[in-house]
């Protein structure tokens, strides 16, 4: 095994997947930057949900926000429902795991906001449970996904933005994921403070 060449693959597979995704996503993810802007504008907040690695982006993204980027600015109304752990418990706890964020949405969610849900699969029932809440509460749905968007393609309103990376491999939607989230951060603070190049 060459450890060596094994790990420039991974690389060189990571670049790949991520031209292909800049073609296929460039247009979604701005419409998703205009989405949460005019959220925020109008006083609206983004929520963000996920399990797994996708909790940990979730958690990435709304520090980003309520705290800063790369650019200095006021805190921006964010909040990700994957960190209050007594929230999270008491709903698995009492009523059911994939109640653990729709709950949160029905408490929190206030129309023009904005729920970022974040699946690389696109079928976390939990996720699809959130965004049926959000719909409800006329709450506006980014999902992030790949593998196709499996069921959350197909649970999004019309008025909904789907950012799905056009892969497979856990790893590389993962990677993805990440580098979308900054797209959304670096625009976000863009439209908000203006350009600076």
């Amino acid at each position: 095994m060459n450890l060596d060449q094994r790990i420039q693959d991974q690389f060189a597979d990571s670049v790949a997947t991520k031209q292909k995704a800049a073609q296929a996503m460039a247009a979604p993810i701005a419409a998703a930057i205009q989405a949460m802007v005019a959220s925020l504008r109008m006083g609206g907040k983004v929520m963000a949900c996920g399990n797994g690695g996708s909790a940990a982006d979730s958690q990435h993204f709304a520090a980003e926000l309520l705290n800063r980027f790369e650019r200095e600015r006021p805190p921006l109304a964010a909040v990700a429902l994957t960190t209050d752990t007594s929230t999270l418990t008491s709903i698995a706890n009492d009523y059911h795991y994939d109640q653990v964020f729709a709950k949160q949405v029905q408490g929190l969610g206030r129309a023009g906001d904005v729920l970022l849900a974040i699946s690389t699969s696109g079928n976390s029932p939990n996720v699809l449970a959130a965004m049926a809440v959000a719909h409800e509460r006329g709450v506006r749905v980014v999902a992030l996904t790949g593998k196709g968007g499996g069921k959350m393609a197909a649970a999004l309103a019309a008025d909904d933005i789907h950012l799905c990376v056009p892969a497979d491999r856990t790893a590389r939607i993962q990677e993805v994921h990440l580098l979308t989230l900054h797209c959304l951060c670096d625009g976000i603070d863009t439209l908000l403070l203006g350009d600076t190049e």
